[in-house]
């Protein structure tokens, strides 16, 4: 079997439709737009949500509440399980973490969340811990450090 001789199972593609391309093809002249209208102009049509100047469903309701969204802070997640790549002893920093590839981005910080097993004592170094990785490390004999 070679690239070149590839194709696709018979049945699986069909032709696409030539519009305007004349009477015959069913989709000819107007191409399938309608006589007259905005919609038949090239280019013509209307936003989303638009009603045709009648004030749109968007504005007449009423407008209520607050959100978090444009404030929220996101934060990278490591699991404490996943430490264990670490040495005995080694201060876990948001920077190793980042070097050695346990995170993409630091994003507003980075978090410990308390999945796995933890069998090192480690010093770690991070914006927010969940109690039960606090547990887990200082179980194990390291201790936890919030920057």
């Amino acid at each position: 079997m070679k690239l070149n001789t590839l194709s696709p199972a018979e049945g699986s593609r069909r032709n696409t439709k030539r519009k305007g391309r004349g009477t015959a093809t069913g989709q000819g002249k107007t191409a399938g737009r309608g006589q007259d209208g905005q919609k038949s102009r090239s280019g013509g049509g209307v936003r989303l949500g638009f009603e045709g100047g009648q004030m749109p469903l968007s504005r007449r309701l009423p407008k209520r509440g607050f959100s978090n969204y444009h404030f929220k802070k996101e934060f990278a997640i490591v699991n404490v399980g996943d430490l264990n790549a670490f040495d005995e002893n080694t201060v876990v920093t948001p920077e190793l973490l980042l070097e050695y590839g346990f995170v993409r981005k630091q994003l507003a910080g980075i978090k410990i969340l308390g999945e796995g097993e933890l069998t090192k004592a480690l010093t770690v170094k991070a914006n927010k811990i969940s109690k039960s990785a606090e547990e887990k490390i200082l179980a194990c004999g390291g201790k936890v450090e919030v920057i």
